[in-house]
């Protein structure tokens, strides 16, 4: 069975993301694990108050996190019906990053799926701060669902890559089942104005397609300055329906998340946004 983690603040966005992981796996035997991290609402509003009154507001916020979980997850199980899946709550007293990424290795978890923000929801952002934190810190792969994305099977997968990354298998086999399920193309853009290879290049592509026997894989080569903008523009032009980027040492996507924002370099993906980890903690 797949493991999937998915984080909620019981907001529209984290509801939206549920739905789409469900609709994702609808026919695959999959366990469902939604995890609500509460730290930061209980250290908040209390960091200066006696040990008594601490204890207190924490059990209260505990209680009521588990509370709104329960009915959560009963509400999914009685809305689908899918006896290939099977839900489990999850509170943690950590902070959203650290609970995500304890629970992902202590139960193996396949995948995290999340919305791009929470409950601030603000219009100008498409990314929200715990979803870079978890792309950035967390060792597993996540996907993020933008808000308001209508569910589409992933016919038509995007993979920009320089091929310097020596990738790794396991993530690549993720990639391999959704192409395998969905009978996708998988669009490999190389953005350079060479079009040459280097001998370590030919052997990350050769292993891509070693890795990805069920997907039908393209190659195709583009000349254009800004990386976010030959995204974009293939995204549009070619209707892609899922965006998939490894984020590496010294990779576009690290620079993004660690110099910059995503949205102040102009990578807004209309739609789900893949990350595979392939950096060392």
């Amino acid at each position: 069975m797949k493991n999937i983690l998915i984080p909620t603040d019981f907001s529209g966005n984290a509801d939206h993301a549920i739905s789409y992981a469900l609709n994702l796996f609808k026919c695959e035997r999959t366990n469902f694990y939604i995890i609500h991290a509460y730290a930061d609402e209980v250290y908040g509003p209390f960091h200066n108050v006696d040990d008594t009154n601490f204890e207190k507001n924490k059990n209260s916020i505990e209680n009521l996190t588990n509370s709104k979980l329960n009915e959560l997850v009963t509400e999914i199980s009685e809305r689908t019906h899918n006896p290939k899946h099977v839900y489990e709550a999850v509170s943690s007293f950590e902070s959203l990053v650290d609970a995500v990424n304890n629970f992902s290795n202590l139960k193996n978890i396949d995948l995290i799926i999340m919305g791009t923000k929470g409950k601030t929801d603000d219009a100008r952002i498409t990314f929200g701060s715990n979803t870079i934190q978890v792309f950035k810190y967390v060792q597993c792969p996540v996907l993020a669902i933008p808000d308001g994305i209508e569910y589409t099977q992933p016919k038509k997968i995007l993979f920009p890559t320089d091929y310097m990354v020596p990738y790794k298998r396991r993530e690549l086999k993720l990639l391999d089942i959704l192409a395998a399920q969905f009978k996708s193309q998988v669009h490999s853009l190389y953005i350079s104005d060479f079009e040459d290879l280097s001998v370590r290049q030919l052997d990350n592509k050769k292993f891509l397609v070693e890795s990805l026997p069920n997907a039908r894989l393209s190659f195709v080569v583009t000349a254009v300055a800004n990386r976010a903008t030959a995204i974009m523009n293939y995204i549009q032009e070619h209707q892609i329906n899922l965006l998939v980027m490894v984020n590496s040492r010294h990779s576009f996507l690290e620079d993004m998340l660690y110099r910059s924002t995503i949205d102040e370099i102009g990578l807004k993906p209309p739609v789900p946004f893949l990350v595979m980890q392939n950096l060392p903690r």
